[in-house]
C-alpha cells in the first residue's frame, strides 16, 4: 500500500464517491484507511463527567484502501501509482497519469 498519512485522496466508490480528504490513519494489516470527512458515523455518548452533555458525535470510520486513489499533484485528478528508479538511483513513487514524482521511497546510498 503506497498511501500514507497526510496524503490527499479521492473516494472511488460507495456512498462518499467523489469526496476528497486527507488521510488521518492507515491500517496496513487490515488494508484500511481513515479519511477526513469520509464514512461518517454517529457515536452515541452517555452523560458522564468527561462529557456532561452527552449526545451524538460524528466520527470517521476506516474504509478499504482499494476504494481510494491518490490525487495527482500535477493534474489534481485521481491517478494510479507506480515505482521507478530515477537517474540518481533513488526509488521514487510517481503518478502514472502525468509521470510526475510524488515522493522518494528509498534514497540511494552514497559510496
Amino acid at each position: 500500500m503506497r498511501i500514507r498519512v497526510n496524503d490527499t485522496v479521492v473516494v472511488l466508490s460507495g456512498d462518499d464517491k467523489g469526496k476528497r480528504g486527507k488521510v488521518l490513519s492507515v491500517d496496513r494489516a487490515a488494508g484500511k484507511v481513515t479519511v477526513q470527512g469520509v464514512n461518517l458515523v454517529y457515536k452515541h455518548l452517555r452523560k458522564s463527567q468527561q462529557s456532561p452533555q452527552g449526545g451524538r458525535l460524528s466520527r470517521e470510520m476506516p474504509i478499504a484502501a482499494c476504494k481510494v486513489a491518490l490525487v495527482d499533484p500535477a493534474t489534481n485528478e485521481p491517478t494510479r501509482l507506480g515505482v521507478r528508479v530515477n537517474e540518481n538511483g533513488d526509488k521514487v513513487l510517481y503518478a502514472k497519469a502525468s509521470g510526475e514524482t510524488i515522493r522518494v521511497l528509498v534514497k540511494r546510498k552514497s559510496s
